[in-house]
Parts: C-alpha cells; sequence; structure tokens
C-alpha cells in the first residue's frame, strides 16, 4: 500500500502542468508562513511568544485565549507579526454572506443569475475589509493592554511612543496582511493544485507540529533531572489514541448516505431521453466543522467576560460561571456539545435546501422510488437529513471534547492535545482528503499510471 502511495506521488511529478502547480502551491505557501513570521513594526513579539509558551500548560483565562486563536493563525498572534488576524476574517465574512443568501431573498435571486455568484463573492471581499480594520482595531488595544486579557503578563509590548500613530499603522498593516493572505489562497485555487484558502489555514495548523513534537518529547524523558511521570505504554496508547481519530475523523467525513433516484424516460422536442438509476450522496458530516467553529467562538469570550466582572466587582456569583465555563470543566463540555448539536442543525437548515432538491427532481423526471416526487420527497428528505444530521453532530462533539479532556484527565500538553481532536484535525484531515482528490483527478485525465496497470493507451501523452 505504501508503495503504491509513493509511486503515485512520484506520478504527480511526471505530469508537467501537475508539477508546476504543486511547485507554484509550496512557493505560496511558504510565503504565507513568511507573513506569520515577519513581526509588526513597534511590538515586541519575542516577550509574548515566550509568556505564551511558558504558559501553554495552562487550561484557563487568556492564554488559553490566544492560543486557541493563535492556532488557526500559524503562531502569528503570539508573535505579533503581519499576519495576526490570519485568514478567518475572510472566513467568517465568508460565512455571513452564505448565511445571508440563504435567508434574504434578494441575495438568493442574486445567487442564481448569471454573474451573480461573482458578485456575491466581491460583497465578501468588502466586508472582509470591514472585520478586518473591526478586529484589528481591537487587537492594537489587546496588545497596548496586554494585561486585561493576561493577568499574569507583566511588561509592555508597544514600543511606539505615539498610541495613534502605533494604532493606525497596526491596523492597517493586519487589514493588509489578512488581505495578502486571501489573494495568495485565491491564487493557489486558480493556478495551484486547488483548495487555496484550506490550504493557507491548514499549513498554519500543521506549522505547530514541531512544538507540539518538542512538547511531546518533553513528557517521557527526564527535563532538568526530574523524572518523568509517563512511561512507553503512556506513548504507545497516544499514538493509538490519535490513529483511532484520525480513522474515525477520515471514516466520518467520507460516510455518505446514498438514496436511490430513478429517471423516467422523458422527450425534449425530438430527442428522446432514456431513463436510467442513480444516487444522491447525503453527508453524514454534512456540516463539516462549522459547527465547532461557531460554538468555540462564542464560547471564548464570556469566560473572561465573567472573570474579569467578578475581579473588577468583586462578586463571587461571575467568578463561579467563570469557573464553570472554563476550559476543560465538565459545564463548558455540555455547553458546547449543546451549542454543536444546534449549530448542526442550524447549518442544514440554511445550506440543504429539500424543496428545491425535490422541485429539479420532479422537474427532470426523477424520483425516489417508494415515495411520491413533489411535497412527500421533501419531507423524505428532510426527515432522512435529520436522523444522519444527528449522528454527525454527536460525531463533532466527540471529536471536539476530546483535546480537553486529555488535557485534564491525562496531564497531555495544550499544543500536543490540538491535534487529537476539535478543529485543527478536523481542518487538516478533510483539507488532506480534499487535495488528494484533486491530485487524483489529474492523474486520472493525464496519466494512468499507478492507478491503471493494464490497458494504457500508447502514444497520447
Amino acid at each position: 500500500m505504501l508503495s503504491g502511495i509513493a509511486s503515485t506521488f512520484a506520478n504527480c511529478f511526471k505530469i508537467p502542468e501537475l508539477k508546476s502547480r504543486i511547485f507554484f502551491t509550496l512557493f505560496v505557501l511558504a510565503v504565507c508562513r513568511l507573513i506569520a513570521l515577519i513581526p509588526i513594526p513597534g511590538l515586541d513579539g519575542a516577550k509574548l511568544s515566550e509568556f505564551l509558551s511558558q504558559s501553554a500548560q495552562q487550561s484557563d483565562g487568556g492564554a488559553g485565549l490566544l492560543g486557541m486563536y493563535s492556532l488557526f493563525t500559524g503562531g502569528a498572534l503570539e508573535r505579533c507579526a503581519i499576519g495576526s488576524l490570519g485568514i478567518m476574517p475572510y472566513i467568517s465574512a465568508t460565512i455571513i454572506i452564505q448565511l445571508m443568501t440563504a435567508v434574504l431573498p434578494g441575495l438568493s435571486k442574486l445567487a442564481r443569475e448569471e454573474g451573480g455568484r461573482a458578485k456575491i463573492i466581491q460583497y465578501g471581499r468588502y466586508l472582509t475589509v470591514l472585520l478586518c480594520l473591526g478586529q484589528g482595531f481591537v487587537m492594537a488595544l489587546g496588545w497596548e493592554n496586554p494585561e486585561k486579557i493576561l493577568p499574569s503578563f507583566s511588561g509592555e509590548l508597544v514600543l511606539s511612543d505615539s498610541t495613534w500613530w502605533y494604532r493606525i499603522q497596526t491596523v492597517l498593516i493586519l487589514t493588509t496582511g489578512t488581505l495578502l493572505l486571501m489573494w495568495l489562497g485565491e491564487q493557489i485555487t486558480e493556478r495551484g493544485i486547488g483548495n487555496g484558502i484550506s490550504l493557507v489555514i491548514t499549513i498554519g495548523i500543521l506549522a505547530r507540529l514541531p512544538e507540539a513534537a518538542r512538547s511531546l518529547y518533553y513528557m517521557f524523558s527526564p527535563a532538568g533531572g526530574v523524572e518523568s511521570e509517563y512511561h512507553f505504554f503512556h506513548g504507545i496508547a497516544l499514538i493509538l489514541i490519535l490513529a483511532a481519530v484520525v480513522a474515525g475523523v477520515i471514516a466520518v467525513t467520507q460516510a455518505q448516505r446514498k438514496i436511490p433516484v430513478q429517471y423516467a424516460q422523458r422527450a425534449v422536442g425530438r430527442k428522446v431521453y432514456s431513463g436510467g438509476s442513480s444516487f444522491m450522496p447525503l453527508r453524514v458530516n454534512y456540516a463539516g466543522v462549522m459547527p465547532i467553529i461557531f460554538a468555540q467562538a462564542i464560547l471564548m469570550f464570556p469566560n473572561q467576560l465573567f472573570l474579569n466582572l467578578g475581579e473588577v466587582t468583586g462578586t463571587k456569583f461571575f467568578l463561579e460561571i467563570s469557573r464553570l465555563i472554563s476550559y476543560g470543566s465538565l459545564g463548558r463540555m455540555m455547553l458546547e456539545g449543546l451549542m454543536i448539536l444546534f449549530f448542526s442543525y442550524f447549518w442544514v437548515a440554511t445550506q440543504f435546501n429539500e424543496i428545491q432538491i425535490a422541485d429539479d427532481l420532479k422537474k427532470y423526471g426523477g424520483y425516489i422510488p417508494g415515495v411520491r416526487p413533489g411535497q412527500a420527497t421533501s419531507d423524505f428528505l428532510h426527515r432522512t437529513m435529520s436522523r444522519i444530521t444527528f449522528a454527525g453532530a454527536i460525531f463533532l462533539t466527540l471529536i471536539a471534547i476530546m483535546p480537553p479532556v486529555l488535557q485534564e484527565s491525562l496531564g497531555v500538553p495544550f499544543d500536543v492535545a490540538t491535534f487529537f481532536g476539535g478543529t485543527s484535525l478536523l481542518i487538516t484531515v478533510g483539507v488532506m482528503l480534499d487535495t488528494m482528490r484533486q491530485m487524483e483527478s489529474h492523474l486520472l485525465t493525464r496519466h494512468y499510471d499507478g492507478f491503471m496497470k493494464k490497458g494504457r493507451i500508447r502514444g497520447r501523452f
């Protein structure tokens, strides 16, 4: 099996067009990493990076908040780099536009018109600029007063004397960095191997692998003459858990319910189209990683908000709420599970239009065997999608709570536990599978070695 995979990747470099696309993608991803490493002028990123490295074991407070957000920026936030906002403002703008398209009739009509999709993409870019300006200003204020987010942090990050010049400069640089990442992602989609924006996020997540490997090494090796409490069997157990989680993610990501569809014979003008049978694939994890992103984005801020309110007012009630919803607590896990369940159904309700699917089937002479066309087909698709969505939501909940469970129960460091589940694993596995499909499509259409051992058509390549 491994030799077949190796030969398949070797065949990728035998196709000139695919080889150029791969090298172009690698070059652009290298530029994206530079954006995450170059610091913003006037900020002491080394001090913040050192503090967050020492606080990686903490499970509450602002360090956990910054660590979670920094995961999607590839470490740019903790270095105060020009790519500290990452690509997330563009992702947020795209999600907002998608939800508004499903809700507002005007945008929904525009999406179905010729050239309407390009117009909606342009709206998403304008919204990205607005989100970058707002989030960039908030981030500049956070770096200006780091003790409000990180109570245990001492010192100053801002080295500039002019406060407003620092704010304007930082907001413009952060906005430019995000727009540059957005443009680079689009270049990968057009001129590279595809999935540009997703690859930009994935390379930021994978960039933390060396740090995670180092933390994992310190878990099982004596540090500073202190004997480690972990043994060889603990390492084997972690590897088995990781393999099981990755296998489960791959299985559920590709799992689908195939609904049989039969097409009747029909005549269009003088042409008669014969009937046939096909199937409609309904993905088990239709919502993908979006419910986890929504749930974690909402739960990031209440903990710190109630903690600050309790410290300022001296009210134990706010402090108790902050403790109940802190990272790794049972209350937070239950609340996150309920929110993932809600957002899974919410995303499916906004993106899966069973009424339009039933109308299209009826229009083209298709029907589901045993189900009447029209409203009955719509009800059948709604019931079927509701059931498989529940299974997908349970799977997402288990994946989302895996990192805090490992961190709290087994003492696994935060940067190691994030690769055992959550958004990082789902995004990485999903993007890798899509990228392999893209490369496989190039191989199947331009080169058959590694996929078809016999019957190769010679003299055409």
